[in-house]
């Protein structure tokens, strides 16, 4: 199988072309450090070609579900240090995904009583399922322009601290609805000053803290995943195509590792074209998802050509999909998410095309290790078969 190749990327030449997408599973604890059991997750999924963590916030002030992980002061980092150690024993790379959710804080999460941030005071759509129910995303309160110097500083110090615990390097997270995709898209950035406006502008801000990732690890250890049709939040931009294909060409000149792009794949109804090939997808019910809206470009045809580094796609891929995906030349490599919580040894499975075990979403964020590090693997299975 091609997925099962190696494939070169930044300065790391990765044993396969299967990437474990970041999950948040909220296993830290109270002080947002990874508990010891989250070396011992990620540890078992060590034959991923690369590992990317769950997002980890940068600040105190980006504040989201109880138990989410962060990487802003020593006990955290030190904490990462013995996950990643426990990677690299079992002969992983992995890189540390990191974030600031700027208006997806939560009020009851945020230090001292002070409101979320966000590049416009426009709220977010939904909110975050607690014990007691759910809580709604506030209105953020705008940032002043003297303040985005410092969230950019705090980027850069989240990137030395991975740093410093080992971690092969970093994906910062320009997706999801959070805060640098917040300045991205023109529907929550509507600022008239150096970041707002131009396509140009609202993207100042994903440089800046990309340039000063470069800065602390060197390009080629850096990534960033986007995601440019996610719109559960109600986020958007009038012009994805414009937006993004600027954004990535600014990427390419920079000379990143990786571009971890979230679209989705679909087949048309004869069932055998992936419509990531074509440039128009076919009339849908659309949604809040990773792929376009009826009549939108699929973009991963599009970005492609204008970035020179890896391109890894993510979202909805089988391993049959994933596969073709890569022997075409759509990507170089492909993440999974949800397989990978319930299959640790995911890349044996599709080289045996073996049966896949299903994920217990009921302990997703459960905060123990079940439903985390108990799924067994093949070999697993095996061991448990009575002898004949």
């Amino acid at each position: 199988m091609k997925l099962l190749e190696p494939v070169r990327i930044g300065r790391h030449l990765l044993k396969n072309r299967i990437v474990m997408a970041p999950l948040a599973r909220a296993r830290g604890d109270e002080r947002r450090a990874p508990k010891d059991i989250v070396g011992t997750y990620y540890s078992q999924r060590a034959t991923a070609g690369l590992i990317v963590t769950e997002a980890c916030h940068v600040s105190p002030t980006s504040a989201t579900r109880a138990r989410a992980t962060a990487n802003h002061d020593a006990h955290q980092t030190l904490a990462w240090k013995q996950v990643v150690d426990a990677v690299h024993a079992a002969g992983g790379v992995i890189f540390q995904q990191i974030y600031h959710v700027g208006r997806k804080s939560l009020l009851s999460g945020m230090p001292n009583g002070q409101v979320p941030v966000a590049p416009s005071a426009i709220a977010a759509y939904g909110g975050i399922m607690k014990e007691d129910g759910l809580e709604e995303f506030p209105v953020p309160r705008a940032l002043a322009l003297h303040e985005i110097a410092p969230i950019v500083e705090d980027h850069r110090q989240a990137v030395r601290r991975a740093g410093e615990a080992g971690f092969d390097g970093v994906e910062i997270l320009a997706g999801n609805g959070f805060l640098i995709d917040q300045f991205l898209r023109d529907s929550t950035n509507k600022r008239t000053d150096s970041y707002g406006g131009s396509k140009e502008n609202r993207a100042r801000f994903l440089f800046e803290v990309v340039d000063a990732a470069i800065a602390e690890l060197g390009a080629d250890r850096v990534g960033v995943r986007l995601s440019p049709h996610f719109r559960a939040d109600h986020i958007d931009d009038s012009d994805p195509v414009g937006t993004f294909s600027y954004v990535v060409s600014e990427l390419d000149r920079r000379g990143i590792a990786f571009i971890h792009l979230l679209e989705g794949t679909s087949y048309d109804n004869s069932g055998d074209i992936p419509l990531y090939q074509r440039l128009v997808k076919k009339p849908s019910a659309g949604g809040g998802g990773a792929g376009p809206r009826s009549g939108e470009p699929f973009l991963a045809p599009i970005l492609r050509p204008l970035f020179r580094g890896a391109l890894i796609l993510n979202s909805g891929y089988t391993r049959d999909s994933a596969e073709q995906a890569v022997r075409s030349g759509a990507a170089d490599a492909i993440s999974f998410g949800r397989l990978y919580i319930s299959n640790p040894d995911l890349p044996e499975r599709f080289r045996l095309n073996a049966p896949l075990t299903e994920p217990d979403t009921a302990t997703y964020y459960t905060n123990g290790p079940e439903g985390y590090i108990d799924y067994p693997s093949l070999g697993d299975r095996v061991a448990q078969v009575p002898a004949a």
